[in-house]
């Protein structure tokens, strides 16, 4: 087990596990011939989103805001990724170090949508506030770091759920659920549509922008597009895991005994670790009565190999088992608890990163530099460093056409992956994508060829927050 620690560029400290265990190696089999056929197009449709994430779903509102005809795929029976079925229950920060609201436009939007029972965090009055109690008291709830109270709400999964399904269709979407593309249609250099798959057998969907937002890059690196994968090891993000919940707890209870008992508390976690090997510790989630165990980040497995996500799923579900036996009978606050839920999908951090036109690179951390074409700011990972610039050349292939990539795939450094890969930061480049790939529909071209400052101007209508050095002077915007 590695522990990583809190510094000026890695905001959460977390234990890694690399007891990789052994498996079965996978022996060849020999090969099976796949004939040739036509397969019926299910659709034609201006842009073609690949993946309901959070960036997938922010891409496919954005980019019918700006009058596309807009179909999203997704492979699971629900919109957010892991911000739902990941049960990445806690928002990262949506504010910067002095408290600026800088995650807008439709993140923003959405957690509006949120009933108040579904999201918890400070008021907004507390935001950047560094008062050592304030700061105290949110640290053990996942909203103070560095001794700065920040917006970084957990929410209700199931209610996050419905909030992305209703303002996809609201915009107009065709949202087409259960379905998992396969195969990009590349024409001349270009991505022009998508074969997949479904219960209704194989099919393809055309479009003249196809927006990648699988997360792993499934699409552009199948149509050739350049991408890394080196790994920052010294970071939680190469990890994989699945998160769990549990019911009947008392979470004030816990982080009183966490807080007020550091003895007691260090004794319980020694014990953990010698029982149970790979052990988690608890979060808060919405409410005080379940727990989230982001579950044990696991290193040495690929998100890119069936074999090695299945033995993650396995062992995951089994530690589970082991941990709600264990804080039964241990945890104060934990006495009755269950189990409520595991996770649908698996957490993978990190497979592949476009290499993009442009990209957010840590040697730009310390400049603060708003690019000329920023779509987006992020919070800086400390209060060492100010907000950090992205920019629209982090989406754009440096030779493919047709397609732009949002998300954790988008191009960046390693270092940079750690905070570009989180939901608030997906939010902000799915928006991007959708709204710079209905104007290349529009305006008839390549998504590289979109004007910059056109697309500052959609994305500014559409409430996302951009720094006025970064944006041209309204005479030079398209129309």
């Amino acid at each position: 087990m590695k522990k990583v620690e809190i510094s000026d560029e890695r905001i959460l400290n977390s234990d890694i596990f690399d007891e990789r265990e052994a498996r079965e190696v996978r022996v060849p089999a020999g090969e099976w011939f796949e004939p040739g056929r036509n397969i019926p197009v299910y659709r034609r449709c201006d842009v073609l989103v690949v993946g309901g994430g959070p960036s997938g779903t922010a891409a496919a509102v954005a980019a019918a805001r700006e009058g596309a005809d807009v179909v999203l795929l997704e492979r699971y029976n629900h919109l957010g990724g892991l911000s739902t079925g990941g049960l990445v229950l806690w928002i990262d920060r949506m504010t910067d170090w002095t408290g600026q609201l800088v995650i807008r436009g439709f993140a923003e939007q959405l957690l509006d949508r949120l009933p108040a029972d579904a999201i918890a965090g400070p008021a907004k009055e507390e935001w950047g506030s560094r008062d050592p109690a304030r700061a105290a008291h949110w640290a053990p709830r996942t909203a103070a770091y560095h001794g700065v109270v920040t917006w970084s709400p957990t929410i209700d999964p199931e209610r996050l759920k419905l909030a992305s399904q209703e303002m996809v269709l609201e915009s107009g979407v065709k949202l087409v659920y259960h379905s998992w593309a396969s195969v990009p249609v590349v024409e001349n250099g270009a991505v022009r549509g998508v074969a997949f798959e479904s219960k209704e057998g194989r099919m393809a969907l055309m479009a003249k922008v196809v927006v990648d937002a699988t997360g792993d890059g499934d699409l552009f690196t199948r149509a050739g597009a350049a991408f890394e994968n080196d790994i920052e090891e010294g970071d939680i993000h190469h990890c994989m895991n699945t998160a769990w919940m549990f019911g009947g707890v008392d979470m004030d209870r816990w982080i009183a005994f966490k807080d007020g008992e550091p003895e007691a508390h260090a004794a319980f976690m020694a014990r953990g670790r010698a029982e149970i090997t790979l052990f988690e510790r608890p979060f808060v989630s919405w409410r005080n009565d379940i727990a989230l165990f982001m579950g044990p980040r696991q290193s040495g497995y690929s998100g890119l190999d069936i074999d090695d996500l299945t033995a993650v799923e396995v062992r995951s579900h089994r530690l589970m088992a082991a941990h709600l036996r264990f804080f039964r009978q241990h945890a104060p606050g934990f006495e009755g608890a269950y189990l409520m839920l595991s996770a649908p999908q698996i957490g993978v951090r990190h497979t592949r990163r476009l290499k993009g036109t442009g990209a957010v690179l840590r040697a730009d951390w310390p400049r603060g530099t708003a690019f000329a074409d920023e779509i987006g700011v992020s919070p800086a990972v400390s209060p060492k460093f100010p907000n950090i610039s992205i920019p629209y050349g982090a989406l754009v292939p440096l030779r493919l056409n047709g397609l732009l990539a949002c998300g954790r795939h988008l191009s960046c450094d390693r270092n940079s992956h750690g905070f570009m890969r989180e939901i608030p930061q997906c939010w902000i480049t799915g928006q991007a994508a959708g709204a710079a790939a209905a104007l290349a529909v529009r305006q008839g071209v390549e998504p590289r060829a979109v004007d910059a400052a056109a697309l500052q101007a959609a994305l500014l209508r559409q409430g996302v927050y951009l720094r006025p050095q970064a944006v041209a002077a309204p005479a030079a915007i398209a129309a």
